[in-house]
This record gives C-alpha cells, sequence and structure tokens, in this order.
C-alpha cells in the first residue's frame, strides 16, 4: 500500500492511523492502570486514619486483584482487618507481609498482637539446635540475599587471592592468605544458605484457618473421626491435597484432614 502524500506532508493510510490510534489509546490505558494502584493505596490509608477501616479494606483489596504484592499493602490490610476485629485475615496479611520483608520489626510486633486473639494455645514440639538457627537467623534473610552475599564473597576471596599472588612481604601473604580463606568460607556458608532457605521456604506450604471453628479429621471423609479441633487465625502447614481436602499439620506435630475451604494459604 503506498503512502498518500498531501502538502508536502507524508501521511499514513487510514489502516494505518487507525492501528496507531488504538495504539495510542491503548498506552493511554495502561498509564492509568499504571497510575491507579497507587491512588487506591492513598485513598485507602486516608480512610485508614479516618477510622473507616472497612472502606480502606476494599481499597487495598483493588489492589491486590491486580495480582500487585507489596510488605506495605498486606500490613496495611492486617492493621486493618485487626481493626475490625477480624483475626484470620489480619493473621493472613501479617503473615504475607512478614514473608516479603522478614525482618520487618513492625509486622512481627503486630502479628503477635493479632494473635492473642485467637483461641488455640498449642505449645510446639521442641526444636534442636539447627532448627533454631535456621528460623532465627538463616531464615530471616531471604534466599536471594544470601546468594548476593555469596557472590560478593567469592569476589573478595579472588582479589584476595590475587593480592597474595602478586605480594613481595610475608606478613601482607600471611593477611590476604588468612582473610581469603576466610572470605571462601563465607562464600560457601552464604550459598549454603541460599539453597536451604529456599528448599524451606518454596516446599514450605503454610495456611491460617478461616472458619470458627472446624474439627480436624483423621480422613478426608466427612464420616472421619475428629481427632482434634482448631478455630479461626490458627497457623497450620498444608502437607498434601486430596479432593477437596487438606491434610494439615499443628506446631505440636498432629495431623489431620481439613475441608480445603475452611483455611487459606499463603
Amino acid at each position: 500500500m503506498d503512502y498518500i502524500l498531501n502538502n508536502n506532508k507524508l501521511k499514513l493510510p487510514v489502516f494505518w492511523r487507525q492501528k496507531t490510534l488504538i495504539f495510542v489509546l491503548f498506552i493511554i490505558a495502561l498509564s492509568g492502570v499504571a497510575q491507579k494502584p497507587n491512588d487506591l493505596f492513598i485513598e485507602g490509608n486516608k480512610l485508614y486514619k479516618q477510622a473507616k477501616y472497612n472502606e480502606a479494606i476494599e481499597k487495598f483489596i483493588e489492589i491486590e486483584k491486580q495480582n500487585l504484592q507489596s510488605a506495605e499493602l498486606f500490613y496495611n490490610l492486617g492493621n486493618a482487618y485487626y481493626k475490625t476485629n477480624n483475626v484470620a485475615p489480619a493473621i493472613y496479611y501479617y503473615e504475607k507481609a512478614l514473608k516479603i520483608a522478614p525482618n520487618n520489626k513492625d509486622i512481627a510486633v503486630n502479628l503477635k498482637f493479632a494473635q492473642r486473639m485467637t483461641i488455640d494455645n498449642i505449645k510446639p514440639l521442641p526444636s534442636h539446635v539447627f532448627q533454631k538457627i535456621s528460623r532465627n537467623f538463616i531464615q530471616k534473610i531471604r534466599f536471594n540475599s544470601w546468594a548476593y552475599y555469596s557472590v560478593f564473597f567469592a569476589l573478595l576471596f579472588a582479589l584476595l587471592f590475587l593480592l597474595y599472588h602478586f605480594s613481595d612481604s610475608s606478613g601482607k601473604k600471611r593477611t590476604y592468605f588468612m582473610t581469603g580463606t576466610f572470605s571462601l568460607v563465607l562464600a560457601l556458608l552464604s550459598l549454603l544458605f541460599a539453597f536451604h532457605t529456599y528448599k524451606v521456604t518454596s516446599n514450605k506450604r503454610e495456611a491460617i484457618i478461616f472458619i470458627q471453628q472446624t474439627q480436624v479429621k483423621d480422613a478426608p471423609l466427612l464420616s472421619g473421626k475428629n481427632v482434634f479441633r482448631l478455630h479461626e487465625g490458627t497457623k497450620v502447614t498444608v502437607l498434601k491435597s486430596q479432593d477437596n481436602w487438606k491434610k494439615i499439620k499443628i506446631i505440636d506435630g498432629q495431623t489431620g484432614w481439613i475441608i480445603a475451604s475452611e483455611l487459606k494459604e499463603f
């Protein structure tokens, strides 16, 4: 198809002008969508400050429906639900926020406040030393951060090795050798911690009970025997799924089956 000349200005044919217009409108629409979550977040915060917690929740949920995630968004949702005495969703969103920002003290503190509203008082199984180190230190840092640390210490080791190789002073050689060895150890440990954290986070499925009270069964059947009872807000580990049932485990080691709709994974 030929171009049409008019007044020495090059114009596109009608077909291409229509496509260009559609493209421009599409870009404008995308721009609007990109700005909307921020506007909703600001509106939600204003409503929260005005103690209009249910309205604030609606704004934050609209953002979540756009498949957008952030620790700030989930933290604000947790706060809003906490203010409305909705135990299960408050804990659910605090847990989601803490998963993104595991070292955020504000989220951790508010989560503890919300957990005090739960009925179940389950005592955890005793843990050995490595489990405590893993939970309280290694898993507090995300696996990608551990990977970055590993790369940094590996590069530092390479630099110190070169300095050791080209140094003429025996004193400096000794210093470079010791610090280089230490850097290599840190690089290997960081890599090990990265794999460990990734394995734990990718394989671990956790959920919050979202029903006021439920009976946990010994089999994925309504006729199954009741083994123990749980209440809203209690955190469980999901072991596997079968039809519309989930096999769960609580922190004292007990396991059982629960209807899938009665909990929500995070």
